[in-house]
């Protein structure tokens, strides 16, 4: 299929390369135009602006930092939600909040388009692997139309119906528990460095037995030999993750007393310089409220 795809940061890059290699067309815009180039070689079309990627009938990809950047391609004058029309699908990939969701559907609805969520989980080697988990929701038809596309850049589909909003409400959950089991995991480690316990022997034996998961495994590997660059998700981002997390918790008057935790343990973590790290840096938190040495 010919595909419009925007946003070539850490994972939208890998995803796109996984579209090409599935023999898929690709029209690519990005703000920083040289991140294309490796596209470009392999036969994708560099666009002068976001909206140059879609067509009508068509399908265009976003893989974008947060709510504002996805709203600057659909609405407005001449956007992607305008020229996909009448009957084009935008599958958006970012973790957005589900009210934004919301407002974005009703907008390509009444500009006579499809909006189609797809959030994913795994992490920039997980993408590149075409091992990532997508979540979806949205009309029935529009998923079975991009069922193709999404296979590409995946292990496997879940589906979670057609209120729109359902798998960015489950991606803002799944963000948040990993958030919370970092921090309990630097908790955990502190207590046991401070113990005189080897941090990567315990992480070792906890992954490979009652915490036998990728998170635990990946991120407590990470946790427990401090190391958090380069970053594979900003903890820049991480903080966004969890304001959102929040945010959608208040819709519906869920308290999360632990989300409220993170966030101030996320900020106190950009507040110490360390915003262009992994967001498995607010593991580094733990150590300084525990009064250990800095890491070197």
């Amino acid at each position: 299929m010919d595909i419009g795809f925007i946003g070539l940061g850490s994972m939208g890059l890998p995803m796109a390369t996984n579209l090409l290699a599935a023999g898929h067309k690709l029209r690519v815009y990005n703000r920083t135009a040289a991140k294309a180039d490796l596209l470009v070689k392999r036969g994708a079309e560099l666009m002068s602006n976001s909206a140059a990627v879609a067509s009508s009938g068509g399908v265009v990809i976003t893989m974008l930092a947060d709510d504002a950047a996805l709203e600057s391609v659909v609405v407005g004058v001449d956007t992607i939600a305008h020229r996909l029309a009448p009957g084009g699908i935008h599958i958006s990939m970012s973790t957005v909040a589900p009210a934004t969701v919301r407002n974005l559907a009703q907008y390509h609805a009444e500009n006579g388009s499809t909006y189609l969520a797809a959030p994913v989980f795994g992490r920039p080697e997980a993408a590149a692997a075409k091992r990532l988990w997508i979540c979806q929701s949205g009309p029935h038809e529009a998923k079975h139309k991009v069922r193709q596309i999404l296979e590409a850049m995946g292990q496997k589909i879940f589906d979670f119906g057609e209120a729109v909003s359902a798998a960015n409400t489950l991606k803002v959950a799944g963000n948040f528990l990993i958030a919370a089991a970092m921090e309990s995991m630097a908790e955990a480690l502190a207590m046991l460095e401070k113990s005189s316990v080897d941090r990567a022997a315990a992480i070792e034996m906890l992954s490979s037995t009652l915490f036998a998961c990728p998170v635990y495994q990946g991120y407590g590997n990470a946790i427990a030999q401090m190391r958090h660059m380069p970053a594979g998700f900003r903890l820049q981002l991480g903080l966004k993750d969890v304001d959102l997390a929040l945010k959608t918790a208040a819709e519906v008057r869920a308290p999360m007393p632990i989300a409220s935790m993170l966030h101030d343990r996320f900020l106190t973590s950009i507040s110490k310089g360390r915003a262009e790290m992994d967001w498995s840096a607010i593991a580094l938190a733990a150590r300084d409220d525990a009064g250990l040495p800095p890491s070197k």
